[in-house]
């Protein structure tokens, strides 16, 4: 009798906050209607097209929805956010030139939770992006390219040696990512010890498997997994940032042969000429190994497997690199110079990339209005591409 006469009272403070939910949903709407937006469908409240995504997968998604809406552009609601997805060739090129201009980076809140530590996560992205843009062009000029060259070939031949043995089967995708990340330990940060190694790749793979899956955490999911990984992950390397920070100390601040990524980033001030601090830099050589880990491994394969289908091509590129080969001592590793003598080599690499690209695509945030394709995308919106559509 008690509950019954309670009941009156109690059920409009259970309806207020899904009323006050609705309110605000209907007038975002109502709002964002006012604007010219692309056609499609943000699904359910709260719940978006994350189940439909999830289900059929990013190609077979965006396909349906280019035959459905515009083969140009189309809103949908994803990770609890309001998306536009770029289409077709126009649409990538539109996404990855207005990088930092009308664009600045994006990571959903279920990315940001298993990639990075929370207490940094919501800092100056601008100030963040500025710093991995500048050493992505730092690692990308031709003299630091010439000095990488050897190590990769020094590398290769080892892994060739251990795990590519002859007339036996080998899972190019696996080992094309140990060779990636183990690469990628050694020129960001410095790391060459097996064990070492072994204590980020086994976290990381988790990371990598689970990132983009449904954020359910609840034990054995992959989303589960992917937190535990990424904590791991972040805390082996606060630890070697500690330690090359301590390093770095005692050493001349000019002297910069044989640094680093790891140790040129401990050594950039921002614009106040403050040094990062450990976890802005972890989160940093965080997006650096995601963004060169499953990129680099898909194109080693893709190239591998249309060598695999097509003979004529395999023939013709072995014929170039044994020219290569013999123009070499027994040890003596490749140089820059080898490598431009590679063309033909070179062309089917990026034929294969042009027919299976290695990147899925991306993920941004705008910064003002933007019009593409006759229709405009607020400020504040999400947008993103599928490079392989």
């Amino acid at each position: 009798m008690e509950m019954q006469a309670l009941l009156p009272y109690l059920l409009p403070l259970l309806l207020l906050p899904l009323s006050l939910y609705l309110v605000s949903f209907i007038g975002r709407t109502s709002s964002d209607d006012e604007k010219n937006l692309p056609p499609g469908s943000k699904g359910w409240p709260m719940l978006g097209e994350n189940r439909a995504f999830s289900l059929f997968g990013p190609q077979k998604f965006v396909k349906d929805r280019m035959e459905k809406y515009s083969p140009d552009v189309f809103k949908t609601s994803l990770f609890g956010e309001k998306m536009v997805i770029f289409c077709g060739a126009q649409g990538n090129k539109f996404f990855f030139s207005n990088d930092t201009k009308a664009l600045t980076a994006w990571h959903s809140a279920s990315m940001k939770k298993v990639l990075m530590f929370p207490d940094v996560a919501t800092s100056n992205m601008k100030e963040m992006s500025m710093l991995k843009r500048t050493f992505r062009l730092d690692m990308l000029k031709p003299e630091a390219l010439k000095q990488y060259i050897p190590i990769m070939d020094a590398m290769a031949r080892e892994q060739m040696d251990s795990d590519w043995k002859p007339d036996s089967v080998v899972k190019v995708v696996h080992l094309s990512k140990k060779y990636t990340f183990e690469l990628a330990c050694r020129l960001f940060l410095g790391v060459v010890d097996a064990e070492d190694i072994k204590k980020l790749s086994d976290p990381f793979t988790l990371v990598t498997e689970g990132m983009l899956s449904l954020p359910l955490d609840f034990p054995g999911t992959a989303y589960s997994r992917a937190l535990k990984g990424g904590k791991v992950v972040r805390e082996e390397l606060k630890r070697i940032v500690k330690q090359r920070r301590k390093e770095l100390m005692g050493r001349r601040s000019d002297d910069e042969e044989g640094q680093d990524m790891l140790s040129k980033m401990l050594l950039v001030r921002d614009e106040d000429g403050e040094l990062f601090n450990e976890m802005e830099i972890c989160n940093s050589v965080i997006g650096l190994l995601i963004a060169s880990f499953d990129t680099t491994s898909s194109a080693v394969t893709s190239v591998m497997n249309y060598l695999a289908q097509l003979p004529h091509i395999y023939e013709n590129v072995f014929k170039e690199q044994m020219e290569v080969a013999k123009s070499k001592g027994p040890d003596e590793l490749l140089t820059w110079e080898d490598i431009e003598k590679m063309k033909y080599s070179w062309n089917v690499a990026r034929e294969s990339l042009r027919l299976t690209p290695s990147s899925q695509g991306g993920l941004r945030e705008t910064t003002t209005d933007v019009t593409y394709a006759g229709f405009t995308i607020p400020k504040g919106w999400k947008v993103s591409t599928i490079v392989r559509n």
